[in-house]
């Protein structure tokens, strides 16, 4: 007789597939030893929110789910995905409940924040955004001061600066522990580069630098796993659409809000391989925004491998072709300046 596997069991599975594709080790989805962890996430009522507390609850490595926002939904919503059978205990807090929400977490996700509507920038979203990131991270750095911290909201490039000045205030800042999420960047590309050349999805490494904003966003398909050769056009074309990904998205939604599904994916993706790395699991290695002195930028994202106390290393990008060197070359000028304006405002505001 066929055992009847629950839903939580096959979406792992399925999960587990994707993720392997990421990392050296496969993902066990058994984990015999698993550690529970408590892990928030901080504008969980919103287009991102709702689907990434989902994906982490449904998480067998995840025993206590935090969620805040301060749409007043947010119990409402905790409530609902507490009728969702996964070990995982979730609670829902708004209002003045902020530091209650992330006490004790070892992991926070932060997709708080509005989101972008056609012909804005994700630096249109920056006086918003970075007020609503430096309240979050402050109630952290009183809160769950050695938690892991990964940032979505937009634009990363500059709230993640401000997240680290923040954390500086008050003696807290660990740069292993401050990650800005940039593994929508890797998603769209695995996945543009494998429908481009008919390939399985799931076989497909692309490896993503630099930051998460437009022309900042550096694919670097001259290393593309398994090795493929592109057209220049080609090359170009996939370049640009996952520059620009978010634009398409944006566009295609008319007014109804940026990429929500993809990015809660994407945010879950990178928390689970968080989780994976501080529950002991060796070789756990994504690209992220992070402190970094791979190139006289403050911050830069390439690929770093995960421990038990955040990152243990952070990589170089290796070898890359003129073409791409020229990208990175061009876009730096403007990811510094895009840090230099979430440090600037953050010493305006006394942090």
């Amino acid at each position: 007789r066929r055992r009847h596997r629950p839903a939580t069991e096959i979406f792992f599975a399925m999960l587990a597939a994707t993720m392997k594709t990421l990392t050296p080790r496969a993902m066990s989805v058994a984990a015999q030893h698993n550690r529970g962890f408590k892990v928030a996430v901080l504008g969980a009522a919103g287009g991102i929110g709702q689907p990434l507390s989902l994906l982490m609850k449904l998480n067998p490595m995840v025993t206590e789910l935090s969620c805040f926002d301060v749409a007043p939904v947010t119990p409402g919503v905790a409530a609902d995905l507490s009728h969702c059978s996964s070990n995982a205990k979730c609670f829902g807090y708004t209002g003045e409940d902020l530091g209650k929400a992330v006490k004790d977490c070892q992991l926070v996700v932060i997709p708080a924040g509005v989101p972008r509507k056609p012909g804005m920038t994700r630096d249109d979203l920056f006086n918003t955004n970075a007020s609503i990131v430096a309240t979050l991270i402050d109630a952290c750095a009183k809160n769950c001061p050695k938690a892991m911290l990964l940032i979505i909201s937009n634009p990363v490039n500059s709230t993640v600066p401000i997240a680290s000045a923040v954390l500086k205030k008050h003696g807290v800042y660990d740069p292993r522990k401050l990650l800005g999420v940039t593994t929508l960047d890797v998603v769209r590309a695995r996945t543009f580069v494998s429908q481009a050349k008919g390939l399985d999805v799931n076989k497909v490494k692309v490896t993503v630098i630099g930051g998460h904003a437009g022309t900042t966003i550096v694919p670097l398909l001259s290393q593309v796993d398994p090795t493929m050769k592109f057209e220049d056009s080609e090359r170009d074309a996939l370049t640009h659409r996952i520059m620009f990904g978010g634009d398409e998205v944006v566009k295609a939604k008319a007014g109804g809000g940026s990429a929500t599904l993809s990015m809660a994916y994407a945010g879950a993706e990178m928390a689970g391989s968080v989780l994976r790395a501080l529950n002991g699991e060796k070789g756990v290695t994504e690209c992220s925004f992070v402190e970094s002195t791979v190139t006289d930028a403050k911050f830069f994202s390439s690929p770093v491998t995960l421990g038990k106390e955040g990152v243990d290393t952070v990589h170089g990008y290796g070898t890359v072709n003129a073409y791409e060197q020229k990208l990175i070359d061009d876009m730096l000028p403007d990811l510094k300046a895009q840090a230099d304006k979430g440090f600037e405002w953050a010493k305006e505001k006394g942090y």
